[in-house]
């Protein structure tokens, strides 16, 4: 297995995730926010986002985190193991909104520089009806890719329990 994509919620730890299992696995590792989000805080245009991908999707190895529900078909059919952060939405806002103390005004280590965290309260909706407006839809996306390894993780705890095993998925 050599092709992980993590989606879930904003503040459920995709890019912390990505980030050790990178460093486990030693493989590389792509946080769709930087590549999507220009300085500024400009998107990357649909049909520019989607050629990047398709060219990304196709390296040998890869460790991907981010949502991007228009282009998530792109990742889920070259994905090996697709991980799922289900987190409770006090979880997730509650990191959202630690997460920009602690980056207020200043780009976070995942995000393109020049894309300075706010608070953003159309953000923190998103993330509380995450689970009820948008995590049906990616089910739905997931359960037709039958033949991939899906690993839902649904607290910190899991979390920490996968990684202690992480190693293995070098095999």
């Amino acid at each position: 297995m050599s092709r992980i994509m993590i989606i879930g919620s904003g503040g459920a730890g995709k890019s912390t995730l990505a980030r050790q299992l990178g460093e486990i696995l030693d493989w590389p590792v792509y946080h769709l926010d930087t590549y999507y989000w220009k300085p500024g805080w400009v998107p990357t245009p649909n049909e520019e986002w989607d050629v990047f991908l398709e060219e990304l999707v196709q390296e040998e190895k890869w460790i991907m985190d981010g949502n991007y529900g228009r282009t998530l078909d792109i990742r889920l059919k070259q994905a090996n193991v697709i991980i799922l952060l289900d987190f409770s939405k006090w979880i997730t806002v509650y990191r959202v909104l630690k997460r920009r103390v602690m980056y207020q005004g200043k780009s976070r280590p995942d995000m393109n520089e020049g894309c300075p965290e706010s608070l953003d309260l159309d953000f923190v909706k998103w993330v509380w009806s995450f689970r009820k407006t948008k995590l049906p839809g990616i089910m739905e996306k997931i359960q037709q890719h039958k033949d991939k390894n899906v690993i839902i993780l649904k607290s910190p705890k899991e979390v920490r329990r996968f990684l202690a095993h992480a190693g293995e998925l070098k095999r």
